[in-house]
């Protein structure tokens, strides 16, 4: 059996509220659930698929959080894992939307992890974000400033491609 593990960042309660909603949908238990800020990089270890997930701050800039979290993960193998991505995100910043998951996802490419969830980008507006890769957001992306109504199908959406894409059975 997969074992799910989510870890994020969140200064407002955004991205934390995110992603306890998608420990619902998938069925996720509460001590699975991890903020980055009370979390040490081994925790990972004991999950097949991480969904990591980050808010975007100032010039696209990471979640305060996430530096030291992301400093210890990155020089693990990784590589019998399967990561996830989600971030919120303010599309008026339209030349950085959501670029901390793209930081993420580029941070954690030399570790051998297998990432999954890329996302359509169709109906966001935006001009430039690091986590648009060939045509698509490399993960889940969410502005719950500017478009609040949108969250929930997103977060199902998303939740739907992760089981079509990678099994989940927990």
């Amino acid at each position: 059996m997969e074992k799910i593990g989510i870890f994020y960042g969140s200064t407002t309660g955004i991205t934390e509220s995110v992603a306890y909603r998608l420990a619902e949908l998938m069925h996720v238990k509460k001590e699975d659930i991890h903020d980055v800020a009370r979390s040490k990089p081994s925790e990972i270890g004991q999950y097949d698929l991480l969904l990591l997930g980050s808010s975007t701050w100032g010039s696209g800039d990471l979640q305060d959080d996430w530096y030291d979290f992301l400093d210890g993960i990155e020089t693990l193998d990784l590589k019998d894992k399967t990561i996830a991505l989600f971030g919120c995100g303010d599309q008026s910043m339209s030349d950085t939307f959501c670029n901390a998951i793209g930081t993420i996802y580029h941070r954690l490419q030399k570790t051998g992890a297998t990432f999954y969830g890329a996302f359509e980008a169709g109906d966001y507006t935006f001009d430039k974000s690091t986590a648009f890769i060939n045509g698509k957001f490399i993960g889940l992306l969410i502005d719950d400033v500017n478009e609040p109504e949108k969250t929930e199908n997103r977060l199902n959406h998303w939740v739907e491609l992760l089981q079509s894409e990678y099994i989940v059975t927990q």
